[in-house]
């Protein structure tokens, strides 16, 4: 049977993308994806506490795993490592489009495996370690990491509406009638027109 699993790390994130890259795959390889396996939690949970571990005990020999990308399945080398010997040794194939994988029980997928997260691994941990580089040079530099305190946002969601605001409160409409037709909170707007002025140039 072959199985396709998503993961998106918050709520804000959308499965589409994933899903669209799976189905474009096993459209190009002529094979049906027979259950889909979805969930929306951080990476750095263990995948035995992820649905992703019922999963993986369930799967057989012969079947097949299809994931957008590694990065997917763990929350470092160390557990992608794991869970594709643990499939090889079991004969279940692992299919990373991104990558291009199509991993089985044999030498060469144990190495590109072995190549690929390592590659990878390694990268976060640059980009990790120049990020942190850079914020400590910007820091002893004597700037200000962030927004100044008390400084306003450039843009909102409802920059360049001020005019319509300000007519909604000639005709004194509510902030909350206002909230409603510009499809944002009404606590967004009373900010916005407090940090604006808005009612002082009324």
């Amino acid at each position: 049977m072959i199985f396709a699993y998503i993961r998106v790390s918050t709520d804000q994130q959308t499965v589409e993308n994933q899903r669209f890259e799976i189905l474009k795959f096993a459209d190009q390889k002529k094979i049906h994806v027979g259950e889909w396996i979805e969930e929306t939690i951080s990476g750095t949970k263990k995948y035995q506490d992820r649905k992703l571990g019922k999963l993986l005990q369930g799967l057989k020999k012969e079947d097949i795993l299809i994931v957008s990308e590694l990065s997917r399945l763990g929350r470092n080398l160390m557990e992608v490592m794991s869970i594709l010997h643990d499939c090889m040794e079991r004969e279940i194939k692992v299919y990373a489009i991104k990558e291009g994988y199509e991993l089985g029980n044999n030498i060469n997928s144990k190495v590109l495996a072995f190549a690929f997260g390592l590659s990878a691994e390694i990268e976060r941990n640059l980009i990790s370690q120049r990020t942190k580089d850079a914020l400590a040079r910007i820091k002893s530099e004597g700037q200000t990491l962030g927004r100044p305190k008390g400084s306003l946002s450039k843009e909102t969601k409802l920059t360049g509406k001020e005019e319509e605001i300000k007519d909604l409160l000639r005709k004194k409409v509510s902030v909350s009638a206002i909230g409603r037709i510009l499809g944002v909170h009404r606590l967004t707007v009373d900010n916005f027109i407090k940090t604006r002025g808005l009612r002082e140039d009324i």
